[in-house]
């Protein structure tokens, strides 16, 4: 029998090439190409970092021979020549504890440049010595499923590797050390189940390339002339970190990034479908916010904390099959009950993270509804020393919301944290903001008088619409888990959408590699979208906004539509800036024929009635017992009328039915709907049982009392001096 002591020394040195798949020819194609982007010239070193049995080694000889740089293997070239002696021996000789220390010791002497260096897989689990590593170069995190590292050592016949006590299984202790990994790493390779050395060579090099590469991923306005990637700018790149600064662009497009979405390896999403919501997240967000913006492990602590403990379900957002091949796709299991929570318990953590330490700065937000409260408890929920320089103010329409969205958007009043309502409907709140931002009187009166600037954290910033794109991952993900499909198959996804936030981030999922075949838009009778996507002509001329039960979605000028016109486009900005100045001027623009039928092979759309989305609530019931909302309802209307039934349909549940119950209980035929809103929520309780109850919602408006709140009238200096006030409030010290 071999000793245990040798084992671990097997698995420590990384003998791990014959293992893996054999070479296959077809990577070597690559070789070239990856190797020309990374210069052959490193001063500091790359550090490959991982379990035992994910092939440090391997993939270092690999890696060092492409860009011409020297490899050390700590193990062979450190440990045995400090120690004279086998690892396996040293470690027969002192133990596994003392083992860690020594080896950290050892490391803690050596010194190199411009090397490619193979840590062992106990290295991370020393402070000292890898903070004096850390310091001498880039440390690239080997991310390998543990399946595929069970196989490996396996087929080594190990079955104990170094910190593994009696009565521990190794997947446990593999499990234990991922937190070390993900502690010390600059960057992660995720590797794809399967992938053989060569392929993980290949992403170690492409990991490279983009760390080293940062000015490759600069984002443009949706009306640049820059917007095509073959296009020379001629201003200044602007990065992830200051387009969630600004919100919008100076010449009042949105920002998106230039070369669009990265896309994931097939591997590669088959790899996280295992994977907890928040874990799936950061692999995701990973890939589409550059490490020089936002390190991996700040993002990493952000996103942990975003979907952490605050969100009342475990999955974050649960899949659940309501009937046939439809499904619902829950979104409103955060603190506020809405979707909104999604974006907004990650996105003030990324604005906090990105913001120069020398102004002051006042977020702006207008809502129909559930954006409000969003944001307000997002960035509450900021660490102190953020929320001293980060004002919230929230114009929301006062007969535009539900009672109790009102509810919870005026029991924030702190001083630099508030809300405010408009004698007026959610285009005026959007239209009056956006004139705020390109009102050089105003905004510069308030950077010199009380060096403040302004931002938004509605759909338009792109840190808003970026989480969003996760959860349509996610719910994909939940069906190959749950067998429902392979990877490949395709899926449509229906969204009830006024601001086409929703909408556009699922089509960012498509970009990424989701198979999502087609995006069904719902709209209720303020169907401006609906109409555009069938007639291609967006025409606010002589339309009024209608109240309805679905608020959420009341909205007549959808700001994220620029985006998808610019993504149908393929990106011509100079079509988008000149339809959005038309829309500006005459409140109608009209896209090229050829354009509309583009448009069609991404999206559908359709819109529900009052009536159609109240009879949807109670039939469902009656049906399966579930209670949707009013915008879930009018998602379920739209699908049924057009989808084909051909493959899985996810229905997005934007909010829970609680926050609109007058007129849930109304569709459920409740007799004596009580006018109090939290007799309202406890009556559904009795409908729905409490297994269908939003707690935090209940308990949100058992504590909220009746708040007075401002209510302004619809007058652009009004609404200015309400901007300088909270501002004093905010920032003035007495």
């Amino acid at each position: 029998m071999i000793p245990f002591s040798k084992l671990l020394a097997e698995v420590g040195r990384l003998k791990t090439c014959l293992l893996f798949a054999p070479l296959g020819s077809s990577s070597h194609f690559t070789k070239a190409c990856l190797s020309s982007k990374i210069s052959k010239h490193h001063e500091r070193n790359i550090l490959l970092m991982g379990p035992p049995g994910a092939g440090k080694t391997c993939v270092g000889q690999i890696v060092g021979h492409r860009l011409g740089m020297p490899v050390i293997d700590i193990d062979d070239d450190v440990l045995e020549k400090t120690w004279r002696m086998s690892v396996s021996d040293k470690l027969f000789e002192v133990g596994g504890e003392r083992f860690i220390e020594e080896e950290g010791q050892a490391v803690c002497n050596f010194t190199a440049t411009g090397s490619v260096i193979s840590l062992t897989g106990s290295n991370p689990l020393h402070m000292d010595a890898m903070q004096h590593l850390k310091r001498s170069g880039l440390v690239l995190y080997l991310d390998v499923d543990i399946e595929d590292i069970m196989l490996r050592l396996s087929r080594m016949k190990v079955n104990r590797i170094i910190g593994q006590d009696t009565g521990i299984s190794m997947r446990e202790i593999l499990q234990y050390r991922k937190q070390f990994y993900e502690k010390w790493l600059d960057a992660r390779v995720l590797c794809g189940t399967g992938d053989s050395v060569e392929e993980v060579a290949d992403k170690v090099l492409r990991t490279l390339g983009r760390y080293e590469d940062s000015e490759s991923e600069t984002f443009v306005s949706t009306r640049s002339l820059e917007s095509s990637q073959n296009d020379v700018a001629t201003t200044d790149p602007k990065f992830f970190s200051d387009v969630v600064v600004e919100g919008l662009a100076p010449d009042g497009g949105l920002y998106i990034p230039k070369k669009g979405f990265p896309k994931l390896e097939p591997s590669e999403w088959l790899r996280i479908a295992d994977l907890p919501y928040a874990s799936r997240a950061l692999a995701i967000l990973e890939n589409c916010i550059h490490p020089m913006d936002v390190s991996a492990v700040d993002l990493s602590a952000m996103v942990h904390r975003a979907y952490g403990r605050n969100f009342a379900s475990q999955s974050v957002v649960p899949l659940k099959h309501l009937a046939e091949n439809q499904y619902i796709l829950e979104l409103f299991h955060g603190p506020t009950a809405s979707f909104k929570d999604l974006a907004l318990q990650l996105m003030p953590q990324l604005f906090a993270h990105c913001l120069p330490q020398m102004c002051n700065y006042l977020i702006l937000v207008a809502t129909s509804g559930d954006t409000g409260s969003a944001v307000l408890n997002g960035f509450r929920n900021l660490k102190d020393s953020d929320r001293e320089r980060i004002g919230v103010l929230v114009f929301f329409p006062e007969k535009g919301v539900s009672e109790i969205q009102k509810l919870q958007m005026t029991g924030f009043q702190d001083r630099n944290a508030r809300s405010a309502s408009i004698l007026s409907d959610f285009d005026f709140c959007q239209r009056t903001i956006k004139r705020m931002f390109g009102d050089s009187s105003l905004t510069g009166h308030i950077a010199v008088e009380y060096a403040t600037v302004l931002s938004t954290a509605n759909s338009i910033n792109w840190a808003r619409l970026l989480p969003q794109v996760v959860y349509h991952c996610s719910a994909y993900l939940d069906l190959l888990r749950n067998r429902v499909l392979t990877f490949g198959d395709p899926i449509d996804v229906c969204i009830p959408t006024g601001n086409f936030g929703n909408a556009m981030s699922a089509l960012y999922a498509k970009q990424m590699g989701i198979p999502i075949r087609k995006v069904i838009c719902a709209s209720n009778h303020n169907c401006v979208v609906s109409d555009f996507i069938a007639s291609g002509k967006y025409d606010l001329s002589g339309r009024k906004l209608l109240v309805s039960n679905s608020p959420a979605i009341d909205i007549l000028k959808s700001s994220n539509l620029e985006r998808f016109i610019h993504h149908a486009s393929d990106g011509d900005g100079g079509l988008v800036r000149d339809l959005f100045l038309n829309l500006e001027r005459d409140q109608f623009f009209k896209v090229p024929e050829a354009l509309r039928q583009k448009i069609h092979l991404d999206v559908q759309a359709g819109w529900s009635s009052e009536v159609d989305c109240l009879r949807a609530i109670c039939e469902v019931h009656a049906r399966t017992g579930y209670i949707m909302d009013t915008h879930t309802a009018v998602g379920k209307v739209v699908a049924d009328h057009l989808h084909d039934r051909t493959c899985p349909l996810v229905i997005c549940s934007t909010a829970h039915h609680g926050k609109f119950a007058p007129a849930v209980l109304k569709a459920l035929r409740c007799p004596d709907i009580p006018q109090d809103p939290v007799k309202q929520l406890e009556k559904l309780c009795t409908i729905g049982g409490r297994e269908q109850m939003h707690d935090a919602l209940l308990k949100c408006l058992r504590n909220s009392g009746n708040h007075l709140h401002k209510v302004c009238p619809a007058d652009f200096s009004v609404l200015a001096d309400e901007v300088e006030t909270m501002i004093q409030d905010s920032f003035l010290k007495v």
